[in-house]
Order: C-alpha cells, then structure tokens, then sequence
C-alpha cells in the first residue's frame, strides 16, 4: 500500500469520525442550550413518521350517503345512532387495578376553575352586521419561544387596558418554557381567575359569531392548524381576529409568530383560508371582555353554543355535515371523535354512565376514522381526546401507541398530558411502577398540572 492509498484512508477515517463526533455533539446542544436557540437549528432528528400511528386493524369505512342521525336538540335523552363498528382493543387490558375506576381526568381546562358556567339564553334576534368593521388600538406583540398562547392573550388584554405581559401569564400557564401548548379552556379559567376581566371559550364558531363579536368592539381569538413553510410541517396556533370585510371576505388578524416573518400589521386572511384551517381545532375559539358587556357577548353566542350539550351537538351536526361532502376529511373525522368524547365526559359528570359510554365508543370509532387517514404527528400536542376515548372503552394499548409516538420527539416530550395518559393507561395494565414514572415525568413538565399528582397520591396512597 503506497503512502498516498494510506493517507487517503486515514482522511476517510477521520471525516466519518467527524461526522459521528459532530452528530453526537449536535444531539447533546439540543440537551443544553435554551429551545430559543434550539429551535433556529437544523433537526437532525425528524419524527420516526410523519403521521400519527393508525390503529392496529383497518376501521371500516363508515358509509355515508346518508347521514348519520343525532339526537335532536330537544330531547337529549336519546341516544346517538352510532357510527359503524370499527376494531376492538389491539391489547385485552391486564391485571386491572383499582385505579381504573378512580382515575382523575382532564376536562377542557387544566386550571381549577373559577368562573361560574354561563347559563343558556333564550334565542337572539340576528343582529345587523357591517359590511366591514376594524377594532382601532389592537397591538401586536412579537411572541417569544413557543408561547403564542399567553401572546395573543397580552394582545387582547392589552386592548382592555391591563398590563399583563406574555411573560407573566405564561409563567402562571406554563411554567416550563418547553411546554408545547396551552389550551383555550386554560387561558379561559386564567382570564376570569387571575383578571378583572371575563371569558368565555366554545367549539363550533362560525365566521358570523366571530364578526359578530368583532362589531362590538371584542377581538376574538381562535386556533388552527398552520403550516410555516419552514420544513417543520403542522403547527397549531392562535390569531386573534379584529377586523373584517365583506365585500374582500376577508378577516383581520394579528399574527404573534407571522407566517412568513413577524410584522406590527395585522394579516388578511380569507374566510375560506380560515374556515379551512380553524376547522383543525374544531372551530374553537375564546373571547375576552368587560363584565358590562356580558349580556351582549351572551346574545351573540345564543343557547347553541352557552349549552355545553347543545355545543357539542351543534359540533356532531357540523362534523358529519362535512364527512357527507368528503368521508376522507380526517379534521371532520377527529372532530366527530373529540365532540363525542366531550358529550361523554358531559354525561358521565350529570351521572349518566351509560349514555357516556356509548358516546366514549363513538368518539373511539369517530378517532380510528381520522387515524387512517394520517393526522399529522403535532396532532396530540394540542388536542389530548383520542387518549380519553381509547381509555373510557378500554383500549389502553392504544393509549400507549399514540403517547409513545409522541415521545418519540423532542417536542412531544413537553406536552404533560401525555405522561398523564401514559400513566393512566400503564395503571390500568397493572404496572404500577411504569404509571408512577409517567406521573412524575407530567409533574416535571408542568408542576402546576394537577391532575398528574392526583393520580400519583391515590397510586401511592399505600405507600407504593
């Protein structure tokens, strides 16, 4: 071998040597710097797939030329058509423990509340609308890493005249900067907890309940599915809405994170843009305002929306409208699944077991549905349901293919209910130690997460 082969050889060596020392090195950043640095570098770590897992066995395809029936809004007491029969658990639950029947879970909103419910109100009169309207003294704030959330909340608080920073309500609603997402029920429960303001959050917001609002000089904020055109995929994210125009069928929006770059100026969006997009989540949406003005903001939202049942019918109704149109619509198919599921948890907290049952089942078979057709893998970051659907029948090797796929990035490792659901669904297998792990690893991500130290004082009630 001549000394140019061997030294030729020796670089290939020390290049791959490189290579491994740069990948390991590179790994060990993400450990240690802060996720505002973190997050401008390259992912050398992509998600093991681009979608959430499917279920284990095909669903049946639901046919529906005709739609399914619901239960009129007159007479809840009936039971729901259910949707066709889809697979069974992939894992017959083991070693039950007692657990199961005591399990504390998350409703909308991982803050004790504080508010009293807002009772329903007779039928508003259609209001007459503008043909155009624009909230004056909105101001946009750049948002800092991952906190579009306790962002777009300043903005409107702002407007109100109170000077709670981004910084200060996310210290109260995610303590831990990591933590990926905080729901609308969570700044809603904030709001009329830690302000002197009042808010109210729904799913199933029309754009003319948004602009509705907006004319009364209330800017609404709403969540949807966005994509940033940085390589990263799907996102969920918040925009709060105040302005609009007809005759363009155009919405105003400040934008905290900007697509395509942050900007003092609100965004024009379409209404087909944000139909499509806020669909994502349900068409959820939240509203801030003066107590003076309750009465108005009642009115708007009418007895369909301040009526937990009604809403979550409405919510069926609307689902199902669009799996009509296109049964591959995995937005309709996953709301199907999370407003079933809602009814559930509704039903089961008025003591009706078996009505929540049936409804637990539906959500499940709703969520197998939108499953097959690959939801992006941010999905459970935002939207935890499908692991209370999958628990309430039983399926808790479901529960733990979705929280396992979600650990399996960086980012998904911030979301603390999935440590909770993880555990939840390990009790319930009889591994006990396994659960009190996930607990703890909830508690770390969020301290302020309650629910997770519930559940890991009665698993160690005795000492385990």
């Amino acid at each position: 071998m001549n000394l140019l082969t061997k030294a030729a050889i020796t670089l290939i060596a020390l290049v791959f040597l490189g290579i491994g020392g740069f990948v390991l090195a590179y790994d060990w950043l993400f450990e240690v710097l802060p996720p505002s640095i973190t997050l401008r570098l390259p992912n050398l770590d992509p998600p093991v797939t681009e979608s959430l897992p499917a279920p284990a066995i095909a669903p049946a395809v639901a046919n529906l030329s005709e739609p399914i029936v619901i239960p009129g809004l007159a007479d809840p007491t009936k039971l729901p058509t259910p949707i066709p029969p889809t697979a069974t658990a992939t894992l017959a639950p083991t070693a039950t423990t007692s657990h199961t029947e005591t399990v504390v879970e998350p409703t909308e909103t991982s803050i004790p509340p504080t508010a009293t419910a807002i009772p329903p109100t007779p039928t508003p009169t259609p209001i007459p609308l503008p043909s155009a309207y624009l909230i004056d003294g909105i101001v946009n704030v750049p948002q800092s890493f991952n906190n579009c959330g306790p962002a777009n909340l300043s903005i409107v608080l702002s407007y109100f005249n109170d000077d709670t920073t981004q910084a200060t309500a996310a210290d109260y609603l995610k303590p831990n900067p990591n933590d990926r997402n905080v729901s609308p029920w969570q700044i809603n429960d904030y709001v009329n907890g830690q302000t002197g303001l009042r808010s109210t959050a729904h799913s199933g917001g029309t754009l003319e309940i948004i602009k509705a609002l907006v004319a009364q000089g209330l800017p609404v904020v709403i969540e949807r599915g966005a994509d940033f055109n940085n390589g990263e995929g799907w996102y969920g994210h918040y925009l709060t809405v105040y302005g609009y125009d007809d005759s363009a069928e155009t919405l105003i929006a400040m934008d905290t994170y900007g697509e395509g770059g942050w900007s003092a100026e609100g965004r024009v969006l379409s209404y087909a843009e944000i139909e499509e997009t806020w669909k994502h989540f349900n068409y959820t949406f939240y509203v801030v305002y003066p107590e003076a003005q309750e009465a108005k903001v009642l009115e708007i939202l009418g007895p369909t929306l301040t009526d937990k049942e009604a809403m979550w019918m409405n919510t069926i109704e609307r689902a199902q409208a669009e799996i009509a149109e296109d049964n591959a619509d995995k937005w309709a198919w996953f709301n199907l699944g999370t407003s079933y599921t809602s009814l559930g948890v509704l039903m089961q907290e008025l003591g009706e077991p078996d009505q929540a049952q049936l409804y637990y089942e539906q959500g499940a078979a709703a969520y197998d549905q939108a499953r097959s057709l690959d939801l992006p893998w941010r999905m459970l970051w935002y939207q935890q349901r499908p692991y209370m659907a999958y628990f309430r029948v039983g399926r808790y090797q479901d529960v733990l293919d979705l929280a396992n796929a979600t650990l399996e990035t960086r980012g998904g490792q911030n979301v603390e209910e999935t440590f909770y659901w993880k555990g939840n669904a390990l009790s319930s297998m009889g591994d006990a130690r396994g659960a009190g792990e996930a607990y703890r690893a909830a508690l770390k991500v969020n301290s302020n997460f309650y629910y997770a130290q519930l559940a890991l004082d009665y698993l160690t009630r005795d000492g385990g």
